[in-house]
């Protein structure tokens, strides 16, 4: 059959060598058409949380499918909608949240943009209409979501077309400011009659490279952008549901944030659906009962899909019952001590951490050797994507300990082997 498809993030010259023909998916385990099994070692693009087939999500979807396909949100609802946003709810700090939702990552971060500006348009104070984000931050690769994140590797034929007022600097630790953050916060104090929100990801920068930073400077944000009447938004659309060793990554520096956008795993990447959820504070002044009509006029055709919230409520459920964020935890210790001895190759600059992600950092001289290192795993059956000089692990969380130490070995004999 000829491919039809415009594939994303996806050279031409991949294209001319061929794709697998995925046909199958079990466990942490793909299969194409030849019958050949795959470790799916980022998790489909670090979406598929609790692996492929989990035979309770796939029952949800059969039976919703059976039961109501579609209907919208405006001025609707219905029983499966209801229940995911008080079940979101639940899950902040605080329960008083309404949930806007959506169909991917990128449309909740694009929803919750909106509800930040148009929030202080609604409390009189209009002016505050910049959103920034950190340098390098990724967000989705909408226009919307590019004016917040840029990812310069990526997004560069864009740059005439988004403006970006500020950024905040990716934060580098000294002696005087341990965790990095005094930059960040002379930006947000400089600008604060102008800004509506800061939008961060939380604790890991995905797409930048997997850069991470300190739960400390989380907390310091938060805390600056109250004092700074500055909404924070917390984008967990990639970290979000145990993938770093908690069930939100802002859950380790003990914040409230006033919007959280969540994907991805929301579904365990089963259906296309996502969220954003939103203090009650700022949802109450959406109403069209005043001097002015401060309706939220934004939608989706599939938000609150009701197919796509079975297998989320499904979804929570199996995190629940498998206490998967706390296996997870226990996991990516496991993970972090096998992978330690790599730290010890000449050709590694450095090793990160961060639940379970696990980075392998190679120095810039080992470029060449990328692609052959990539396609020595594929012959061995496993899935990685490197970014740039960069590996990473970031497995469904459902992995057991012999299929991870054997991705840890092969990955480690590899490198060894081409470097």
């Amino acid at each position: 059959m000829k491919n039809k498809i415009f594939h994303p993030y996806t050279p031409f010259s991949n294209i001319e060598k061929g794709f697998l023909n995925i046909v199958r998916g079990e466990g942490i385990y793909l299969f194409d058409d030849q019958g050949n099994k795959y470790v799916d070692i980022v998790s489909s693009w670090w979406a598929v949380a609790l692996g492929h087939g989990h035979p309770k999500i796939v029952k949800a979807i059969q039976e919703q499918a059976g039961i109501l396909q579609h209907s919208i949100t405006g001025s609707l609802t219905h029983p499966t909608v209801l229940e995911l946003a008080e079940r979101l709810a639940g899950l902040m700090p605080t329960p008083d949240r309404h949930s806007v939702f959506a169909s991917d990552g990128c449309s909740a971060v694009e929803a919750a943009l909106k509800v930040a500006i148009q929030y202080w348009y609604n409390v009189d104070r209009p002016d505050k209409t910049w959103i920034i984000g950190m340098d390098q931050g990724y967000h989705g690769d909408s226009m919307g979501a590019l004016g917040a994140g840029f990812v310069d590797d990526f997004h560069k034929p864009f740059e005439r077309a988004v403006s970006h007022p500020a950024k905040l600097p990716f934060p580098i630790p000294t002696e005087d400011d341990p965790d990095g953050f005094l930059p960040s916060q002379t930006v947000i104090e400089q600008h604060k009659d102008k800004l509506a929100a800061v939008i961060v990801e939380p604790l890991c920068l995905g797409s930048a490279g997997m850069r991470m930073y300190s739960a400390g400077y989380l907390k310091q944000l938060a805390d600056c952008c109250a004092e700074n009447d500055v909404l924070l938004i917390v984008d967990e659309v990639a970290m979000g549901f145990g993938r770093t060793g908690k069930r939100f990554a802002f859950n380790h520096a003990n914040i409230d944030p006033d919007l959280v956008c969540m994907g991805k795993g929301l579904t365990a990447g089963y259906m296309p659906l996502s969220a954003c959820v939103v203090k009650d504070s700022i949802y109450d002044t959406f109403t069209d009962k005043g001097e002015k009509d401060c309706t939220f006029y934004h939608g989706n055709t599939f938000a609150g899909h009701p197919i796509g919230c079975a297998a989320a409520l499904a979804a929570l459920d199996i995190y629940e019952a498998e206490g998967t964020v706390e296996r997870g935890a226990e996991m990516a210790e496991k993970m972090k001590q096998w992978m330690l001895p790599m730290a010890k190759l000449e050709c590694v600059e450095e090793l990160r951490f961060l639940g379970m992600i696990g980075v392998v950092q190679l120095k810039p001289e080992t470029k060449p050797c990328i692609l052959k290192i990539k396609q020595a795993l594929f012959e061995q059956g496993y899935l990685f994507r490197p970014l740039g000089t960069m590996f990473y692990l970031m497995p469904p969380l459902v992995i057991t300990d012999d299929e991870l130490r054997g991705a840890v070995s092969a990955l480690q004999q590899t490198i060894e082997e081409f470097c």
